[in-house]
């Protein structure tokens, strides 16, 4: 059993040994990563990306980033590709291979068909004289010079190359194409991230109802008016615009103003709305994104957005809303 630092050294020294194999990796792109991308961006079909292995699995993670980010692609398992799932090749599509050696059985057998169809065939190989490299029509170098695993056998430094070569055709048609977050919104509706890319302010308040009070209203009446409202602050209005919010924190101070003021909030006498409110409340408007609500609580270190147009009120979010809503 190796001691705590021992193991410590390992990790390190696998993690420094796969970052000097992607500094190599960004050495080797040439105009053969260009013309892909280029050819990718031309293209009428879609990307079929294929391997064997590991890096079939790496072929999946790159399926799902080009689908993700705009470009239409599917998988197919190289061994699957010569018993029957071949047909799923169209005629526009551009096939990525994916092969450490270029040089398996199942890959020898696959690249002639795929050329003989007509098809564009990309070759992603650490050996430059495999039978991949010489018969592909782009040729994208993935050279290592060792796995990380002592026996240099398990596939660990060179799937890490074969990754990141993938996240570059990726980040460079995002860019060619100048896809944005509105684009990418379109793809990932669900989940927190999708939220954060199209919820907004609006949508969440929406759910919430909206707590409201006349400026010369009591005290009494704006206690209910919170309660009821379930967001722990009420607008107070005057003619219809918004002319400030009291929250539980203001009725908190209020209370502790003195014994007097305490006996007469407790009996509701004197007090109304526009006196213990805080006037002109920080507005957002309704269409902006939640994420962007975050900051404005965080700058502004408050608990409540309102939402207005024009200080006419159309709602309310609570801090506890976004929380909820995974935003937070």
């Amino acid at each position: 059993m190796k001691e705590s630092k021992d193991i410590l050294k390992i990790g390190k020294d696998t993690i420094l040994l796969e970052s000097k194999s992607l500094e190599k990796l960004s050495n080797l792109l040439d105009d053969h990563f260009s013309n892909v991308v280029t050819k990718l961006l031309s293209s009428e079909g879609r990307v079929v990306v294929t391997g064997i292995g590991k890096s079939a699995i790496i072929g999946q993670k790159m399926v799902a980033t080009f689908n993700s980010t705009g470009t239409p692609a599917l998988f197919m398992h190289a061994a699957d590709a010569i018993h029957g799932d071949l047909g799923m090749i169209q005629n526009h599509d551009i096939v990525i291979c994916i092969s450490k050696s270029g040089n398996s059985p199942e890959i020898v057998a696959l690249v002639p068909l795929i050329s003989n169809a007509g098809n564009k065939l990309v070759g992603m190989t650490g050996n430059l004289d495999s039978f991949l490299a010489k018969n592909c029509d782009f040729l994208l170098d993935t050279t290592v010079d060792a796995e990380a695993c002592p026996n240099n056998l398990a596939p660990t430094t060179s799937t890490i190359v074969q990754m990141a070569m993938g996240d570059a055709l990726a980040v460079a048609l995002i860019k060619c194409r100048n896809f944005k977050s509105e684009d990418f919104a379109k793809y990932h509706p669900g989940g927190s991230l999708g939220k954060k890319l199209y919820l907004t302010l609006g949508d969440i308040a929406s759910k919430n109802s909206l707590p409201v009070v006349d400026h010369m209203d009591a005290l009494p009446q704006c206690i209910v008016a919170m309660t009821e409202g379930r967001m722990g602050a009420v607008l107070v209005l005057s003619n219809s615009k918004i002319a400030g919010i009291i929250t539980d924190g203001d009725l908190r101070r209020m209370l502790t103003r003195g014994s007097d003021v305490t006996s007469n909030a407790l009996l509701g006498k004197h007090f109304k709305a526009h006196e213990i409110m805080t006037p002109n409340p920080k507005t957002m408007s309704a269409d902006e994104l939640a994420i962007q609500g975050v900051g404005f609580l965080k700058e502004n270190k408050i608990n409540h957005i309102v939402l207005s147009k024009e200080n006419e009120p159309l709602g309310m979010v609570h801090v506890q809303d976004l929380i909820r809503e995974g935003i937070l």
